[in-house]
């Protein structure tokens, strides 16, 4: 049985009267991959924030193995921020050895380039890097004093698909280490690839918490079909009770194959046809009634 290596307690921040993260609680065992999800404005970097020791919490606290966090902790941690700005006028190699000069005890250059992929861009300016080769840098820099614990805050965002994929992988590299790794996202089909558990957060609150499999077995037992809306009679979407969505038609069934024998029998084309089982934004969107893409100031 793992290890809980964070345990957050009844955690509350407020600012000016407004309560960004409300009464919270959670535990993180260790080696494991821990997403919290939901819309910028749900409180997730204001608790990532609180964990790293940045802000203070109004009430509440956290526990790292056992015992009140303190300014000890920076030393077991590695942090990748949303938002980094990388000195200008270094190259790639430079800039690790600047940040190794910073601590004590590092991985090797040799293990930093190999975990994050560098060897391609090493001698390349920082201002010439690509938004993917900048985030393995950045990777690199949360790891370079070898912390059991990362933090990683919306670490693909921006990126395009290939690039958020390669990331993916790094991030499965980093968890083969033994690392416990934290992360915040709202991108749902990145903490299916990558979250052992996860917290959902709306509105600074959390609204299910589990393993990503959990949470869908325990909400969906259904498969969703699509159609192009123009090869489904209306007659037949109105008795079904089928719901149309756009250009399609949406079909939710349990006995996948009677659906489709039923639609083959009414000679329907299944030119397009695409099945889908049912993933963490459509458990979003049932948890909260709005879908996870409203772009909201992040409360702080």
């Amino acid at each position: 049985m793992n290890t809980s290596v964070i345990e957050v307690e009844n955690l509350t921040k407020v600012y000016k009267g407004i309560t960004a993260v409300d009464q919270i609680n959670f535990s993180i065992k260790q080696g494991h991959c821990f997403g919290l999800l939901g819309p910028n404005g749900a409180g997730k970097t204001t608790t990532i924030e609180i964990m790293e020791g940045i802000i203070s919490a109004t009430s509440g606290h956290v526990k790292y193995y056992g015992q009140m966090a303190s300014s000890d902790i920076s030393q077991q941690i590695g942090i990748q921020f949303q938002h980094t700005a990388l000195q200008d006028f270094l190259t790639v190699k430079e800039t690790l050895d600047l940040f190794t000069s910073f601590y004590q005890h590092t991985l090797t250059h040799k293990e930093l380039i190999e975990l994050c992929d560098l060897s391609d861009f090493l001698d390349r300016d920082n201002r010439l890097l690509s938004g993917g080769q900048r985030q393995r840098l950045l990777l690199a820099l949360a790891m370079i004093n070898d912390p059991d614990i990362i933090f990683l805050d919306e670490p693909t965002t921006g990126l395009d698909p290939q690039a958020r994929r390669n990331f993916w992988q790094l991030i499965q590299n980093v968890k083969k280490k033994g690392k416990t790794v934290i992360l915040t996202t709202h991108y749902m089909d990145e903490a299916e690839q990558l979250c052992d558990e996860v917290v959902i957060m709306d509105k600074g609150k959390i609204i299910e918490q589990g393993s990503p499999h959990q949470l869908l077995k325990k909400y969906f037992t259904d498969i969703f079909i699509y159609l192009p809306l123009a090869q489904v009679p209306n007659e037949l979407v109105l008795e079904k009770h089928w719901q149309v969505v756009g250009e399609r038609v949406e079909i939710t069934t349990n006995q996948v194959e009677s659906t489709l024998l039923l639609l083959i029998e009414q000679q329907v084309s299944l030119d397009g046809l695409h099945v889908k089982s049912a993933n963490l934004d459509d458990l979003f969107l049932k948890l909260t009634g709005h879908a996870l893409g409203a772009e909201i100031g992040e409360n702080k």
